[in-house]
């Protein structure tokens, strides 16, 4: 291995890791002051990201699919984590002290029995009991293992969460922020090396194999997500894998990284050309460039998502509906994409704290597409860009 290579394994990356018990707490008392306006007496979780947002259990083995995991808000007190045996030790790490477990996989009772008990030692008899619901939710547990949990708790009513979740993660604290802005620059540093790992001639899987080995160099703790694309005028679409076709001269290159850095997404791209670009790639990219900016423009509190997809449409299509994406752009956070959506119908109000992704596309001759994606956090005073400023004109590969 080359002295540079081992000079950016060593390079410091970053603020402290984890929050502080203030954050999860204040995380929870809003929770709490929403489920009583609501009449809510609890509410449960199954999901990593929900799970994670209330205790700080950041991870892996959720890629594992065997393993239910559950946690327990009640209306007043701390959450309790009701998970298997073997994530008992991590999760004693946070801040979290009621921690019951059961051994699994267990095939005739995967900790239902321990979920019902718990939720009887918190809940009334009657109580109201939610459960996330609606877009971009799912309940992370067998059905039949639902229904048998209602059939435990006959007098309660299981409800929905009245958006009481999407609100909170919506609106980013500080701290939070910090961390996205940081995978960010990861991401920028190793958008910058690109020239290191393609070149005209070159694979385009390794391509993408060498741009996640730069991310990971430069301070990434994973990449769960890169796509891209090339072609001479544009690209067919932007979530196909690489394959070994080669980097060919004039051609249009687009990485997008979604990499993590302390259970936090980026979620932008670059665009480069091998040798000089065509005159409508160049045009494209001009445009695109202008489309972000009417999307800043339009991103400021009390705006809709509806008001800057409309904004960004406007300059890529003449304002007649975005293409087959479906959508310009969208939240971001402890995943990869959260809510809300920059589409027409999406009246979701802005808020100040609120992260998004401005992500317009153009169609070009022959059908290609040239994308173009960067993170902002919306302030008071308008948006602040996260990611680093992309070029103004596209960079070339040789």
């Amino acid at each position: 291995m080359s002295r540079a290579f081992y000079a950016c394994l060593a390079k410091p990356v970053t603020p402290d890791r984890g929050f502080e018990t203030a954050e999860f707490e204040g995380r929870v008392l809003r929770a709490q002051a929403a489920m009583r306006s609501a009449g809510l007496d609890a509410m449960f979780f199954t999901t990593e990201p929900e799970i994670r947002y209330f205790t700080g259990y950041l991870t892996r083995f959720w890629e594992s699919p065997s393993r239910p995991w559950f946690l327990v808000l009640p209306q007043s007190g701390k959450p309790v984590a009701v998970i298997p045996s073997i994530g008992a030790a991590l999760m004693s790490k946070t801040w979290i002290t009621d921690i019951r477990t059961w051994s699994s996989p267990d095939l005739e009772d995967d900790g239902l029995s321990l979920l019902a008990s718990t939720i009887k030692d918190r809940v009334s008899k009657a109580g109201r009991i939610a459960v996330p619901s609606g877009h971009e939710t799912h309940l992370r547990m067998p059905l039949s293992d639902f229904e048998r949990l209602k059939a435990a708790l006959p007098l309660c009513e299981f409800t929905s969460d009245h958006g009481i979740m999407r609100s909170l993660r919506m609106v980013k604290s500080e701290a939070e922020i910090a961390k996205i802005k940081t995978a960010c620059e990861i991401a920028g540093r190793a958008f910058d090396r690109v020239p290191e790992i393609a070149q005209q001639g070159r694979p385009l899987d390794a391509v993408f194999r060498g741009f996640q080995s730069l991310c990971l160099q430069e301070g990434a703790d994973w990449v769960p997500y890169l796509a891209g694309g090339h072609g001479p005028l544009g690209y067919e679409d932007v979530i196909s894998p690489a394959g070994p076709e080669l980097l060919q001269p004039g051609d249009a290159l687009m990485l997008d990284t979604g990499l993590v850095h302390d259970g936090y997404f980026c979620d932008f791209d670059r665009n480069f050309v091998a040798g000089k670009p065509a005159p409508e790639l160049s045009a494209a990219w001009e445009r695109l460039l202008e489309a972000v900016e009417a999307g800043k423009e339009a991103a400021m509190p009390g705006k809709t998502a509806a008001d800057v997809f409309h904004a960004m449409d406007k300059i890529v299509t003449g304002g007649k509906g975005t293409g087959d994406a479906g959508r310009l752009g969208h939240g971001l956070g402890m995943q990869l994409t959260e809510w809300p959506s920059l589409i027409a119908s999406d009246q979701t109000v802005l808020q100040a704290g609120m992260v998004l992704t401005l992500e317009p596309g153009i169609a070009l001759p022959g059908g290609g597409l040239l994308v173009h994606e960067d993170d902002f956090v919306i302030r008071e005073a308008g948006p602040e860009q996260l990611s680093p400023l992309a070029s103004l004109s596209l960079p070339r590969l040789d």
